[in-house]
């Protein structure tokens, strides 16, 4: 079972940025289509960015053209570059492997995004 270490998140302030990583032990991570998700108090978890193996990319309507996910297979890690941040965004951020259509591994601890003046 792979592990998951999410990091960056901070307070920021509207229209801030913020670049979240995550790095995943074990073998075989440049061929997993990877996803980061949101957990805001209350709601249920959603997936925000997803990256294939082969590098492309889709991205949840609320986080279209703002968001940018992206990978480097050398460090087994994916990021995700949070542009021109919302009070609404405002959650812990989680990254898991998609298999599927449906997150594959045991949740990490997740990293913690407040967007607030």
């Amino acid at each position: 079972q792979a592990q998951l270490v999410e990091s960056g998140g901070g307070l920021v302030q509207p229209g801030g940025s913020l670049r979240l990583s995550c790095t995943v032990s074990g073998n075989n991570f440049k061929i997993y289509t990877m996803g980061w998700y949101r957990q805001a108090p209350g709601s249920q978890r959603e997936l925000v960015a997803t990256i294939f193996g082969n590098g492309t990319t889709g991205y949840a309507e609320s986080t279209k053209g703002r968001f940018t996910i992206s990978r480097d297979n050398l460090k087994n890690t994916v990021y995700l570059q949070m542009n021109t941040l919302k009070p609404e965004d405002t959650a812990v951020y989680y990254c898991n492997r998609i298999a599927r259509g449906s997150p594959n591994y045991i949740w990490g601890q997740g990293t913690q995004v407040t967007v607030s003046s």
